[in-house]
């Protein structure tokens, strides 16, 4: 006697549940990409904190092979680096870090979408490769001045332009929102990096002029 087997018949989706499984993956990817994007926004900050800390540490090195002086002591005694300073030529100070930096990258910030990475410090680099202020007055002595940073900042409710920035400790400053959603990243003379708030960026200045509390006391940051 030959036993047979019944065929088994596969039912397929019907409609509603097909409908059913695109509305739960359209729900969880709802729920996951508010996610991913705050993980990248973190992604990018923390990055831009490392090439901070690569400055400060390129700014130290430098400073060692050179009299213990980091080199915008030096530009601040040749008129012509000053008045190309002025005229929002930052990026001459920073091709005179080349050698301790290694790769004009780590001057761009990634969440900086005004500007572009630079391939080397020789060919085409310029202001346009970088998005970060320096200051003429920090020096390792004081060591709670604010070395650099983000450079999407105003002054007063007035975008900062290009060149040398006389900041008094009575203005109110504060970073654009473009970058890191209101907060901003800045290094200090002893090489650390850190990101605040507009009112901890205040509050630094306040605290730090050429290290002692005072509010008649200019910072001076050249902007690219």
């Amino acid at each position: 006697m030959t036993t047979r087997c019944a065929p088994t018949r596969t039912r397929g989706f019907t409609r509603v549940e097909l409908l059913v499984v695109i509305g739960v993956l359209a729900l969880v990817a709802a729920l996951l990409l508010p996610a991913l994007a705050a993980a990248k926004r973190k992604s990018a900050r923390i990055g831009c904190v490392n090439c901070l800390k690569i400055t400060g540490i390129a700014f130290r090195l430098w400073e060692g092979d050179n009299g213990d002086k980091y080199p915008m002591q030096f530009a601040l005694t040749n008129s012509e680096t000053m008045k190309l300073l002025g005229n929002g030529n930052a990026y001459i100070l920073w091709q005179t870090l080349s050698n301790e930096l290694n790769t004009p990258k780590i001057l761009h910030c990634p969440q900086d979408k005004q500007r572009t990475e630079a391939m080397s410090f020789s060919q085409g680099f310029s202001d346009a490769n970088i998005s970060y202020f320096f200051s003429l007055d920090a020096a390792e002595a004081n060591p709670q001045m604010i070395l650099d940073g983000d450079d999407n900042l105003a002054v007063d409710g007035v975008q900062v332009k290009p060149g040398i920035l006389n900041l008094w400790t009575t203005s109110a400053i504060a970073w654009t929102k473009e970058r890191h959603g209101g907060s901003g990243n800045i290094g200090l003379a002893d090489g650390s990096a850190q990101q605040v708030t507009s009112a901890g960026l205040n509050r630094a200045i306040a605290d730090s002029t050429n290290g002692v509390p005072t509010n008649n006391a200019p910072n001076r940051w050249v902007f690219p």
